[in-house]
């Protein structure tokens, strides 16, 4: 557990401000939406594991899922509507953003990465996980290293901002390499599994989760090298500041009161559905870093 005390600037900040977070959120559009329709709608991830995805009762689950709760809860107390409810609406890399633009979804509960094109686009929430892309193979491959890739066929799942990583890796070492893109990050496993791609390359949080849930986990394995980190936030509209306020407010209390470590070590160092498997990813540091102060900056 990380102590606390005391409370870091940032969170000090976001407590005052809920002092009267009822008169701020006043011009939320997203909130006056919730409050005429009575629910509010989560854009849900269904094969990013632990973040989001289909449990065996084949709903919702996650992480992502459980720090949307917590903004519903938050949202229900800011609107004095206790029996507010929630729709889920399944989302994926290429329409999760669109679907927030227009409204049909509020925020978006997967495993999105925060970029500053993206921001041009939406509004991201406190950081809620650290992620380092990572290249995952098979374990009887002979390759060790990206430049064993050289005149093999990789995987990327489409529209993860991954593509542009792996491109700059491979003009950097000049690997002769053929492209296929998955629809999902399950389809992308499926690839390497069946001999289709040598190699998939996401990041390792999200290449650990479904490796850890495969009919056997041993069968992959992943390189050593890992690159720039980057950060996953849950996704608001970006016209819309005082409702990010709001989902910022909700993360940051818990990351304050210890809620946020055992939520993490909950989908991150114990067994998960659907199958019981453990990721055993202790928090680290720069995740640990974040807990602390919480931030959307794209910088350490």
């Amino acid at each position: 557990m990380i102590c606390r005390t005391p409370l870091t600037f940032s969170v000090v900040v976001v407590s005052l401000a809920l002092l009267d977070i009822r008169g701020a959120l006043a011009a939320s559009q997203t909130l006056d939406k919730i409050r005429e329709v009575g629910k509010i709608t989560f854009g849900y991830r269904e094969a990013s594991i632990p973040f989001a995805y289909i449990g065996a009762d084949q709903k919702p689950t996650g992480l992502s899922i459980d720090l949307c709760s917590t903004v519903a809860d938050k949202v229900r107390a800011v609107l004095r509507r206790p029996e507010l409810g929630i729709e889920y609406v399944p989302v994926n890399a290429s329409n999760r953003i669109a679907l927030l633009q227009n409204s049909t979804i509020d925020i978006e509960c997967g495993s999105t990465t925060n970029t500053a094109e993206r921001q041009k686009q939406v509004s991201f929430s406190v950081a809620t996980y650290v992620a380092s892309p990572r290249w995952l193979v098979s374990a009887s491959s002979q390759v060790m290293e990206p430049k064993g890739l050289d005149g093999q066929t990789i995987v990327i799942t489409q529209g993860s901002l991954n593509f542009a990583v792996a491109k700059k890796v491979i003009d950097d070492q000049k690997l002769n390499v053929t492209i296929v893109q998955a629809k999902d990050h399950a389809e992308s496993l499926l690839m390497l599994g069946t001999g289709r791609a040598a190699a998939w390359f996401e990041d390792d949080i999200l290449v650990a989760g479904l490796v850890a849930n495969a009919s056997d986990p041993k069968e992959f394995r992943m390189l050593a090298a890992t690159y720039a980190p980057s950060y996953y936030g849950l996704m608001t509209r970006r016209e819309d500041p005082e409702f990010k306020a709001l989902v910022d407010a909700a993360i940051s209390e818990k990351m304050a009161s210890g809620a946020f470590d055992r939520l993490y070590v909950k989908w991150f160092e114990r067994p998960i559905p659907p199958k019981g498997q453990n990721l055993q990813l202790p928090m680290s540091q720069a995740m640990k870093a974040r807990v602390m102060s919480p931030s959307d900056a794209l910088l350490p």
